[in-house]
């Protein structure tokens, strides 16, 4: 049984491993020497019934045919030369060589996680910062107030306040329009407390005035129906009322 440890992956790492048993320089080897060796590994792996590959077999073909032409004696029609042929290949053995050697010395450096380790990452640093607020009550009170008005909901509470509707006017003028025979101002259906000079002051004055709208729309009503009349004597003047003629005077309905 042969092992093959070195993991030769072509004729050329066996020609170099040849090359360095005869423990010369590569530039002086002899090529003779080396066709000769590769010849007899060839044949010593044909009597062992192994399987070669096409490019030791044409290795071995090239050899054969440059040992001849080292021996023959020389022919200048031949280009290249065999010694250049030789000269070539003997480059070829250096390079990979050289590469080989390169190969092992970067597999022999240290290996980062097992031979050699990355320091730890550096925390930096920690920085604490205290702020120093400075200012009055003003300032406070009006920051507090900012605040609140922005995460409390505005609310708006109204205020219940006393008014007229519309059918408490309608049935005051219905009732009142029969006792007025010639035009009354409209104000004169008011309430008492609300229907002379300067009423309308404190906290009736709310009051008043929705007592005047409903009593307005409540006239626009009647004389809508034809019960009332209504008549302004010029812009701004006060409205006039009076029962539409043919009308009961009770004002019934």
């Amino acid at each position: 049984m042969t092992i093959d440890i070195d993991g030769w992956e072509g004729p050329l790492d066996l020609l170099l491993a040849l090359a360095r048993h005869q423990k010369v320089d590569l530039r002086q080897i002899s090529i003779l020497d080396l066709v000769a060796q590769y010849l007899d590994f060839v044949e010593r792996a044909r009597h062992l019934k192994l399987e070669l590959a096409a490019d030791y077999l044409v290795m071995a073909a090239w050899l054969t045919y440059l040992k001849s032409g080292l021996l023959l004696p020389k022919d200048p029609a031949i280009d290249p030369s065999p010694e250049e042929l030789a000269l070539r290949l003997q480059l070829r053995l250096e390079r990979l060589n050289a590469m080989r050697e390169a190969g092992g010395r970067l597999l022999a450096r240290n290996r980062i996680g097992r031979d050699v380790f990355f320091r730890g990452t550096p925390e930096g640093l920690k920085i604490v910062k205290q702020r120093k607020w400075t200012c009055n009550l003003f300032d406070l009170m009006t920051a507090y107030g900012q605040v609140q008005s922005r995460n409390k909901p505005a609310i708006h509470m109204v205020k219940r306040r006393r008014v007229m509707t519309l059918e408490d006017a309608l049935s005051r003028i219905s009732k009142m329009i029969g006792h007025a025979i010639q035009w009354t101002e409209i104000s004169a259906f008011l309430p008492l407390n609300l229907a002379g000079e300067g009423a309308g002051e404190g906290a009736d004055a709310g009051y008043r005035k929705s007592a005047l709208a409903s009593t307005f729309l409540a006239s626009l009503e009647l004389a809508r129906h034809g019960r009332v009349e209504i008549r302004q004597d010029a812009p701004f003047a006060p409205l006039m009322l009076r029962q539409m003629a043919g009308m009961p005077k009770d004002g019934a309905h």
